[in-house]
């Protein structure tokens, strides 16, 4: 190879590492920009990389300082890329932990590989030739380790999605960052010149050609195991959260339950008492007491007014639970519309439709309250189609609704996060428990919730 030869390849070589490495990074933040934002997203992020190399190189800017620029021109651009700023902090912050790790790895292997080759007085087409070589194995070593060592942090961090707020997110960081700042002290300390003479850290300590591709190993590592653990707590804490919610929930259908074996004992206690009603009525009207009469009858009507259950569905729980969020949407001023009939008992566990309209229905009511300009609406059907049964709950909202990966709308509520937005996954869980579905909808304004229930066969 000529030097002119030599002195192109060299630049189609700085340009094809480039958008090596520019491919590698677009290819990590990949599964983690959503769907509908990738079109415009992942070529932002090739192109930065692109701008950013092009301006390193030009401005002669340190080598320490790169993925520092990178970070805040992708920081910078994250709302089109679609992914919040921790996320984008954290994905460019692990990707060059493991590009730096992955760099200081193959150094000592071309190290090893460039010593074994003997080097000789040859002809100056032979040594470009050489180099050329040399630099192109570093290369595909560099990038083959890299891109594996990125997709296995992609794939753990796929496994559970992880609420980055700033503990977590500094916690997260720890590692990486240590990594590069550990590969960028000895990138400074491979090579050095001292009175013109060039030395090489793993001449002077050849001990160092094991421990530092060690040690950047488990800079790596450490990263990915950090990963690992915090989605593992993670995963524990929704776990928990879950379970709570489920027992506040049993409790609260339990409590509804009791509830309505009160009423109905009530109910029964009242039939036996109006024989003597009615002949104390009779007495006062044969004595001709009808003033007496007009007050007992007062009485009556009084004390039996906290028997009345204004609506009423076909089964004492969900009748309770319909009545008691129809006397707290009055109470705010919410249009509550009811057309709910109940299946025969057979098929469907009251329990577990107590449960579906208990968490359709308290979201539904929270939504109203936010509700400051235009009508606060709930309307709740349910009825029988063959062997199915459809719930729906219609209801105004304010805002703008957020569908995560899970097709469930992400919770807003900052306080307490793990213990909010677990309803919606309980009621999907009570209707694959029939062979059913939830569908979610959000269009101008109007929130919609529909389940549909198979009806259960003895197989069940």
């Amino acid at each position: 190879m000529s030097e002119t030869g030599f002195r192109i390849f060299n630049q189609a070589f700085s340009a094809g590492a480039e958008l090596t490495y520019a491919a590698l990074l677009t290819a990590f933040f990949r599964p983690f920009v959503p769907q509908d934002k990738r079109r415009r997203g992942l070529p932002l992020v090739f192109f930065v990389y692109i701008l950013f190399e092009i301006v390193c190189n030009r401005a002669a800017l340190p080598q320490g300082s790169f993925g520092l620029i990178l970070m805040v021109m992708l920081l910078a651009v994250s709302r089109w890329i679609g992914l919040e700023k921790p996320s984008v902090f954290l994905l460019t912050l692990l990707y060059f932990n493991a590009r730096i790790s992955s760099g200081l790895m193959v150094q000592s292997l071309y190290f090893i590989v460039e010593r074994s080759v003997p080097y000789r007085l040859e002809p100056p087409e032979a040594v470009f030739l050489r180099a050329a070589l040399l630099v192109m194995l570093f290369l595909l070593s560099h990038t083959s380790m890299l891109a594996v060592m990125l997709y296995a942090l992609q794939r753990q961090m796929r496994k559970q999605k992880m609420t980055l707020h700033r503990r977590e997110l500094c916690y997260l960081s720890l590692v990486p960052t240590a990594g590069i700042l550990f590969g960028q002290v000895i990138s400074r300390l491979l090579v050095e010149f001292k009175d013109g003479v060039l030395l090489q850290l793993y001449e002077r300590h050849p001990a160092f050609l094991a421990v530092i591709p060690v040690l950047a190993l488990l800079f790596y590592a450490g990263a990915y195991l950090t990963i690992a653990f915090q989605q593992g707590m993670a995963a524990l804490r929704e776990k928990q959260a879950t379970h709570y919610m489920e027992y506040q929930q049993t409790q609260a259908i339990r409590a509804r339950i009791h509830e309505a074996e009160q009423f109905y004992t009530r109910i029964r206690g009242l039939k036996h008492e109006m024989r003597g009603h009615l002949t104390n009525i009779k007495g006062l009207a044969q004595s001709g007491e009808y003033a007496s009469l007009e007050d007992y009858i007062a009485k009556m009507d009084e004390s039996m007014s906290g028997f009345e259950l204004t609506l009423q569905t076909g089964n004492p729980v969900t009748d309770v639970i319909v009545n008691e969020i129809r006397r707290r949407s009055l109470d705010l001023g919410i249009r509550f519309q009811v057309e709910f009939h109940y299946p025969d008992p057979g098929a469907y566990d009251a329990f577990d439709v107590g449960i579906i309209l208990q968490n359709l229905l308290q979201n539904a009511v929270e939504a109203c309250e936010k509700v400051g300009d235009g009508e606060r609406f709930i309307v709740l059907t349910g009825k029988r189609k063959g062997r199915f049964f459809l719930i729906e709950v219609k209801n105004s909202f304010s805002g703008e609704v957020v569908f995560g990966q899970d097709g469930l709308p992400v919770t807003t509520k900052q306080e307490d996060a793990p213990m909010h937005g677990i309803g919606l996954a309980n009621v999907r869980r009570e209707a694959e428990k029939y062979m059913g579905e939830l569908e979610l909808k959000a269009v101008q304004r109007k929130f919609s919730a529909t389940v549909l229930l198979q009806e259960r066969s003895d197989s069940f």
